[in-house]
């Protein structure tokens, strides 16, 4: 992956760049693999979830070889500066984390599917940090878009801590944040399907090899 910024304090707004009011270049108009729509429009009645978990490249093939994954792109998100350059991410001052959007129809996989692999493809206790990989860009963000997501990751969380705990680990440093108030910014052309341009491609993610166990859902009412 490009140059890994040594960032280990998350900036002010005041302290991050101003960017620009438009994007600074394309993005491919269809996914390598799966061949649909990067940006949209997506089909009616599918669900869109946003996981920061390290390096999005192989973040990003985690979730595109699920069934019931429509599209997947990487991006920017969590941070501060509008439409940001990958040579202002790595520099920590954005704010900003490498993040993979996923749209899925939720009739085929179900979002707590979603966070499973989410949960158990990275080591969520490592705060700006995944193996080799240093800097607020790689810390564990989930990005909720309803109340259902919310609760999911927050229940799934509560369950993985325990699983962790138990095996030594320590406190896990995921934030879960509303996608809402931060907008997803697409990577550019290079970042985007990276392992399937180039399978042998570096990969900086590794869990923890424990099992999240399956939060159960909260009762209506």
């Amino acid at each position: 992956m490009f140059a890994r910024n040594r960032t280990l304090r998350m900036p002010t707004e005041q302290e991050a760049p101003p960017g620009r009011p438009a994007p600074a270049y394309a993005v491919p108009e269809r996914h390598t693999v799966l061949g649909t729509a990067l940006q949209g429009p997506y089909p009616e009645g599918f669900e869109t979830a946003e996981f920061a978990l390290g390096c999005f490249w192989g973040a990003e093939r985690r979730f595109w070889q699920r069934r019931g994954v429509w599209t997947t792109a990487t991006g920017f998100q969590g941070g501060f500066t509008p439409h940001p350059v990958d040579d202002e991410i790595r520099t920590g001052r954005t704010g900003h984390a490498e993040t993979v959007r996923v749209v899925f129809d939720p009739a085929v996989v179900g979002y707590r599917d979603l966070l499973q692999i989410f949960w158990e493809g990275h080591d969520p206790t490592q705060g700006f940090r995944q193996g080799n990989d240093v800097g607020t860009h790689v810390r564990s963000i989930l990005f909720t878009r309803s109340a259902a997501q919310r609760a999911a990751a927050e229940e799934t969380l509560a369950g993985y801590q325990q699983a962790l705990t138990a095996a030594g680990y320590g406190a896990i440093t995921t934030e879960i944040l509303p996608a809402e108030r931060y907008p997803f910014y697409p990577a550019s052309a290079d970042h985007q399907q990276y392992l399937d341009r180039y399978p042998a491609g570096y990969c900086g993610l590794g869990g923890t090899g424990i099992s999240c166990p399956a939060a159960p859902a909260r009762a209506e009412g």
